[in-house]
């Protein structure tokens, strides 16, 4: 779809605009064009603050995606498995944290009516005496709303997902890594200056990237890139190649800008949607990746959010997003000219992965593990006998 901006006008705009006059953020307006005057941009602002999307005031597809699925009450619709075109909204992502109340195992809670979350139905309609259709309609739903909660003391996915990485040991040989540089192809993310001066987000993410893979390699991991330099693959084909290599961690790569060339440092994301849902692990490897990039570089710390950005919602491991510096800013990229500073950050994100393997244990203090002594751990062989 095209971006919808202010000055915008006729029936995309009219959609935009009955959606937010919908959910109470916009007052209704009497008859006459549909117009992106200032008042709708002011209320998609406030309806991206609340999605946790980039507050930019423009309806792009993240936000008119998360417009639709935001029109969905569980009940307003019967809801079954379509694998053609899968169906996405908030009614499935109440089901499905219903169904993990309750004990089912419909996977992540992301909003998208999948194979995993139709077996997790059919198990429920299964247990209660039910026709185990897999569609979630009238008679499913009183049945949904007559239980009250079975698993107590934690949400089962994420103690689900803190299992699976305790059984995987603290080695990271064998371990499998999609690193997802930003931008691609003709999408060439922020960029600065033109001609042979021209710096690009996705030049400097994509030699962080292959460094990153370099050093993966020689650690015994499988580093799988998540696509060629001539390709740009939307987040969610990001995240669906993530999920057929059948990954334990995604690593998706930016930097970021800003109208004001003041703005400068670095931020980590993981999946959350504010609500209770999100991903323990992936905060805790964004939360490695933040410090131990925080103390080799000695960037302005901005922070670790959770938010429910596609990449990060549809992957079923965890994933983290890095924006490592503003291209906008002329310290931050100063340093990300340097191959050095490069080499610092692609070492820095792997010291993070093995410090989450790790699990506190024969651990180091931030920033003083060397790349040199994670390949010795993995050797288990003394540095000189190498």
């Amino acid at each position: 779809m095209q971006l919808l901006s202010r000055g915008d006008a006729g029936p995309p705009v009219a959609e935009v605009r009955a959606a937010l006059e919908e959910m109470g953020i916009l007052e209704p307006t009497g008859p006459g064009p549909a117009l992106f005057d200032d008042q709708l941009e002011q209320a998609v602002r406030i309806f991206q603050q609340r999605r946790g999307l980039i507050t930019d005031g423009i309806v792009g597809p993240a936000t008119y995606r998360a417009l639709r699925d935001a029109r969905w009450a569980l009940g307003d619709r019967m809801l079954l498995l379509n694998t053609q075109q899968p169906l996405t909204g908030d009614d499935v992502f109440s089901l499905q944290e219903r169904l993990l109340e309750l004990g089912y195992d419909s996977g992540r809670a992301d909003g998208v009516f999948g194979r995993q979350t139709e077996q997790a139905l059919r198990s429920f309609q299964r247990d209660y005496g039910m026709s185990p259709d897999g569609m979630c309609g009238p008679r499913t739903l009183r049945h949904l709303g007559y239980l009250g909660r079975k698993v107590t003391g934690g949400r089962p996915g994420l103690l689900r997902e803190q299992e699976r990485l305790h059984r995987a040991g603290p080695r990271l040989s064998g371990k499998r890594i999609v690193i997802d540089p930003g931008h691609g192809g003709a999408d060439r993310g922020v960029s600065v200056g033109t001609g042979p001066d021209q710096v690009t987000e996705a030049g400097l993410v994509g030699d962080i990237a292959r460094r990153l893979e370099g050093r993966m390699a020689a650690a015994g991991m499988e580093a799988l890139l998540s696509h060629g330099p001539d390709d740009c693959p939307t987040d969610a084909e990001r995240a669906g190649f993530a999920n057929s290599a059948g990954a334990d961690v995604v690593l998706s790569l930016h930097v970021d800008a800003n109208s004001s060339p003041a703005a400068n440092g670095l931020a980590a994301f993981h999946f959350g949607t504010g609500t209770g849902a999100t991903s323990t692990v992936g905060e805790a490897l964004a939360g490695f990746i933040h410090r131990e990039l925080l103390a080799r570089t000695r960037m302005l710390d901005c922070g670790v959010h959770p938010r429910p950005w596609e990449l990060l919602r549809l992957t079923r491991m965890p994933a983290v997003r890095v924006e490592i510096g503003y291209l906008t800013n002329d310290r931050d990229r100063a340093a990300l000219l340097d191959p050095g500073f490069r080499d610092v950050v692609a070492e820095g994100i792997l010291v993070a992965v093995k410090r989450l393997y790790l699990l506190g244990q024969d651990d180091k203090p931030t920033g003083t593990f060397t790349w040199a002594e994670v390949l010795q751990r993995e050797s288990n062989r003394p540095a000189a006998a190498r």
